[in-house]
């Protein structure tokens, strides 16, 4: 095992004295039935039936420290661990944090920080420069390990190597995958918004980016997966959500695009990677009412985590989502109480944050 801190070594020590695993059983099983039909609840919220407080207190790790330190990544996601064991309803999991920008900076984007006091994930700048797109397509797939990319995979083996030494915590908590994005988004905070411009003029290079970057997803999850063996049957992600299959893809960008364009630039690769990763689901910001019904046919989505219902048409969502035994995945619990009353409710498939506090939530996407 490699030399850690002392604070790191009780804080492993506090947290694997927490877990209880009977009380871990049952929450998992809890998420299990809900996943898998086995619920009657019309509304699905899990409960831990008994917390576990901290045994002695940890200092927060800002994130700009996090991110260049591995012991300091270790530490900030542990520290959500002893959070998470403190809650009635948080599942246990850590990830290798390194925000919105992993796969950007595998093709060579900026890396940008944000300033400290925000205690912000950081990103990479677009390269807002179409010759240079045409370069990196004529490069092909990049070096996993350009970037973040090492930082990545080196917290994954930091995480298995540690978590080796303390049972409780090797079985559950969870190390779940990064934010690798999706294709649309990965190409667009690559691009910039010429990317848009370019579905238009160049649509024979717009494919050719997504075709690159869907097989580096790949390549890079699958690397991912010889670290931790991917599990299909349910997977954490930011701590509220668990879902079936290997993958949670990242779809923001397609808010900006008509359901045409979305069926063109966006589901064949969606697809692809929800096939080979044996199912996931799909999270959304801002409005995705427009291509909900062109979402919803692909194959094993199993479900949809998405924001902002205010900015949808919700029914269209519903009719599109539970009412076809897809998911919606921590819901707001208001939107979910206020429409409950609606025909034939929600047959089971809405889980709602009700009395989450916000512990790790997605990174917010920011364009420099």
């Amino acid at each position: 095992m490699p030399q850690l801190s002392a604070q790191t070594i009780r804080l492993l020590e506090d947290i694997e004295r927490r877990i209880d695993p009977e009380i871990e059983e049952d929450f998992s099983r809890q998420w299990e039935d809900f996943l898998y039909d086995r619920t009657k609840e019309d509304i699905f919220s899990p409960r831990r039936k008994k917390t576990a407080p901290a045994g002695e207190t940890f200092p927060k790790i800002n994130i700009n420290d996090a991110i260049n330190d591995l012991e300091m990544m270790l530490l900030s996601q542990l520290w959500n661990v002893s959070e998470q064991l403190e809650s009635t309803n948080f599942n246990l999991c850590v990830r290798s944090n390194y925000g919105t920008g992993i796969m950007t900076s595998l093709f060579g984007a900026e890396i940008f920080e944000m300033p400290r006091d925000m205690d912000t994930l950081p990103t990479t700048r677009p390269l807002d420069d179409t010759d240079r797109i045409r370069a990196i397509l004529d490069a092909g797939m990049p070096d996993l390990k350009n970037g973040f990319g090492q930082r990545v995979f080196a917290f994954g083996e930091l995480c298995r190597e540690v978590f080796r030494q303390y049972p409780k915590i090797e079985k559950y908590v969870e190390v779940y995958h990064p934010d690798t994005q999706g294709p649309l988004d990965v190409c667009e905070l690559l691009w910039g918004c010429e990317m848009f411009y370019a579905m238009y003029d160049a649509p024979e290079l717009v494919h050719g980016m997504l075709r690159l970057i869907t097989d580096t997803y790949s390549a890079f999850l699958e690397k991912w997966y010889t670290l931790y063996p991917r599990n299909c049957k349910m997977n954490c992600h930011w701590g509220i959500v668990r879902h079936r299959g290997a993958i949670l893809l990242r779809n923001d960008s397609a808010m900006n695009l008509s359901p045409d364009f979305y069926r063109e630039f966006a589901l064949p690769y969606d697809s692809e990677l929800i096939r080979r990763f044996e199912g996931g689901a799909m999270h959304f910001c801002g409005r995705g009412d427009h291509y909900i019904d062109i979402l919803s046919e692909i194959p094993m989505l199993y479900g949809v985590n998405m924001s902002q219902p205010e900015l949808n048409d919700m029914e269209k969502i519903y009719r599109h989502t539970v009412d076809k035994g897809i998911k919606l995945l921590a819901f707001s619990p208001e939107y979910a109480k206020k429409d409950l009353s609606r025909a034939g409710g929600y047959h089971g498939h809405m889980h709602s944050t009700e009395g989450h506090a916000v512990l790790d939530t997605a990174p917010r996407k920011i364009h420099l």
